[in-house]
């Protein structure tokens, strides 16, 4: 209880620090590679995926970050975890015979999450294979159209009785609350995994390496069941260690019992979207996805278990011939390079503000996330839905080329006459360059170069009532200018317009 009470104050502290705070942690997030190291940094310092996890689907569910820029992070966070198992492992350092097996056992876990991030990040930054796919799986269990409220699972004990809310107003500043939700967080998963940890590894050890390491396959399923109800996978692949280092069991039959505690440590997530989003949910099947496919890949193939394992046997005996290689490799892969990453990377983006107004002249504020020094390819989530639970109604501007993605839809820049289909919830349509302006006068001291304007055409016009739209990009500053909604008898039946942008970061 007191797990899901952390996580439900995170979130509305998330909601309550503010624009300023959200913008800085959409700057952070922009770039997927700071994404994967800010997963990665967060994890080895807190040691626990569990709670780093739980902190993203925290943030993913308040609207402070999108799927998509929450699944690099998902990614480091399983490559931070496993800092604990290699720390333990050079526990053994003073025992020559044991400490070479230690250390092969400890980064058994390392080099499983560094080649799965290493297969599934590009997929994911090219074509957005996870967010899609998690997208997808969570649509199935929770409907998209559905508010928070109405997709949230079982009792609502923190709706009933706003606790959360009446913490948040009485303390009045959001960070403080958020820290304090840490602490809660780090706290009750301390506090529940020590206790389920003495109740399932309470047996000797020789029985328990009878019990479980005896087949492959029970292996795996022991890693994955203790580690699912011991939420951590520090602690269930630290368990192994000693008994490789003291070759009670050989390294290839640990494997699966550690590759078992990925999957185990994902039912953390799941337990953190209890009260929460189709968005949060996707974070926490996300999670699941990374680790059974990295199973996949390396479990059945003997070819592959050999991969990790020989790296991971010759990467202790480096060590053990020199030991600096050991915490050389543990400085730079957990904190060095990380923070050279992200320092390097941080100007990757920008934040613009935008103000629409509609016809009867009221303001809407849109932020918009755009990358500006690389093309980054389509990665957003598939579904509308998502963004409108999104603070300050977010939007992720995307260049790829003569293309411009706003969130999931695009446009092509080309010459007049160029058209295209596409598809969307209303149906099939037709999409047209009808004119392109040189430039348009936003206010008075502001314009917008190079103006594209598009006409968009349903083909089955009775089914929605022949409504089509006006759009107008510009291909120089990739901003939205005009939206118009038009009936089949070319009436307007709504209008926004740019009025004002300010460049935030």
């Amino acid at each position: 209880m007191l797990f899901l009470f952390a996580i439900d104050l995170m979130a509305e502290s998330f909601n309550f620090v503010g624009k300023g705070v959200a913008e800085s942690i959409l700057v952070a997030t922009s770039n997927p590679f700071i994404g994967l190291f800010i997963g990665l940094l967060i994890t080895a310092i807190i040691q626990s995926s569990s709670t780093s996890t739980s902190m993203i689907v925290a943030a993913v569910a308040s609207g402070s970050i999108t799927l998509a820029d929450a699944v690099p992070m998902i990614m480091g966070a399983n490559i931070g975890t496993t800092l604990t198992s290699t720390i333990v492992a050079l526990g053994y350092i003073t025992s020559k015979n044991e400490f070479k097996r230690a250390l092969a056992a400890g980064t058994v876990h390392d080099f499983f999450n560094i080649l799965t991030t290493l297969i599934l990040f590009p997929l994911e930054y090219y074509y957005g294979f996870l967010s899609y796919f998690a997208q997808q799986i969570a649509n199935f269990f929770l409907d998209p159209s559905l508010s928070v409220s109405d997709t949230a699972i079982g009792f609502k004990l923190f709706d009933a009785i706003p606790i959360t809310k009446f913490i948040i107003s009485s303390v009045g500043n959001g960070l403080i609350t958020i820290i304090i939700s840490f602490v809660l967080l780090i706290v009750s998963l301390k506090y529940l995994s020590k206790k389920i940890s003495n109740v399932l590894i309470a047996n000797p050890k020789d029985n328990l390496k009878n019990l479980i390491f005896n087949n492959p396959w029970k292996s795996f399923g022991f890693g994955a069941g203790i580690t699912a109800a011991v939420q951590s996978s520090s602690i269930t692949t630290s368990l192994v260690i000693p008994f490789v280092a003291t070759n009670r069991i050989e390294l290839k039959n640990a494997m699966p019992f550690i590759l078992g505690a990925n999957i185990g440590t994902t039912i953390t997530a799941f337990i953190a979207v209890l009260f929460k989003s189709n968005a949060a949910m996707s974070i926490a099947v996300t999670h699941l996805l990374f680790n059974v496919i990295g199973v996949l890949i390396f479990l059945p193939f003997p070819v592959m278990r050999n991969l990790i394992i020989s790296m991971a046997s010759k990467f202790g005996s480096m060590t053990f011939k020199h030991r600096l290689i050991g915490f050389t490799y543990i400085i730079f892969t957990f904190f060095i390079i990380p923070f050279a990453l992200i320092f390097f990377n941080k100007t990757n983006t920008k934040i613009t503000e935008l103000t629409y107004l509609n016809q009867n002249n009221t303001e809407r504020v849109v932020i918009y996330k755009s990358a500006v020094s690389k093309d980054y390819p389509f990665t957003m989530p598939q579904n509308e839905s998502d963004f409108g639970t999104m603070r300050d109604n977010l939007v992720h501007v995307n260049r790829k080329n003569n293309i411009v993605f706003f969130n999931k839809d695009f446009f092509i820049f080309n010459d007049v006459g160029f058209c295209w289909d596409n598809e969307n919830s209303d149906g099939k349509f037709n999409i047209c360059i009808t004119d392109i302006e040189t430039e348009i006068d936003i206010n008075e001291s502001q314009k917008l170069d190079s103006v594209y304007n598009f006409d968009l055409t349903y083909y089955n016009q009775a089914d929605i009532d022949s409504i089509s739209y006006t759009y107008k990009v510009s291909a120089i500053q990739n901003a939205l200018y005009q939206v118009v909604k038009k009936d089949k008898n070319g009436k307007i039946i709504a209008k926004e317009t740019l009025s004002s942008f300010v460049e935030k970061y």
